[in-house]
């Protein structure tokens, strides 16, 4: 038998965990909105529930992953923040996505931060990147406010292009 540990994160306000049946419903409303877009959507619960599943799946396959972010008093899921890398993507990224009920609460700086922090402090890692949609103005100002520079493009043959966002260093973030 395989069997691999998604870490759990805490920040002040939330928890960082692994995906559970329990979330299903909450990413299958958002998967059918116009909010997925960004992220290859609308879809129907079929490619919800898979691409639920593949959140544990690339935990598995790289060490590291996303998370199910959720209120630490109520548990509910609010969103998906961690550590994004397809294997069509360039490298590694921090890449946040939020339930419509979580907008403007900050829920994806907070997770952002300690999936940064992870990163650099559990895997050893000194850099890393976000993609953002050029259109999407509400990622870039989060990767703004996060440090991040734009410092190019990146051109998916599916998604499109994304602006490529270099966070600060594990030096510039202790600074």
């Amino acid at each position: 038998m395989t069997t691999f540990n998604i870490p759990t994160l805490q920040t002040d306000r939330f928890t960082l965990r692994a995906p559970c049946l329990s979330d299903f419903e909450a990413y299958a409303a958002f998967g059918s909105s116009e909010r997925s877009a960004p992220v290859g959507g609308p879809f129907d619960r079929t490619t919800a529930f898979r691409n639920l599943c593949a959140l544990g799946g690339q935990w598995q396959l790289r060490g590291y992953g996303r998370w199910i972010v959720a209120g630490k008093e109520t548990d509910a899921p609010l969103g998906i923040v961690g550590i994004y890398h397809p294997d069509d993507w360039p490298e590694p990224e921090i890449g946040w996505t939020l339930f419509e009920e979580a907008e403007g609460r900050s829920v994806a700086f907070e997770a952002a931060q300690a999936t940064r922090a992870f990163a650099y402090e559990t895997l050893g890692w000194t850099t890393l990147v976000s993609h953002v949609a050029p259109d999407n103005t509400r990622s870039a100002a989060l990767a703004r406010r996060m440090g991040a520079e734009k410092e190019g493009v990146f051109q998916h043959p599916s998604y499109g292009q994304f602006d490529i966002w270099r966070h600060l260093s594990p030096d510039e973030v202790a600074a």
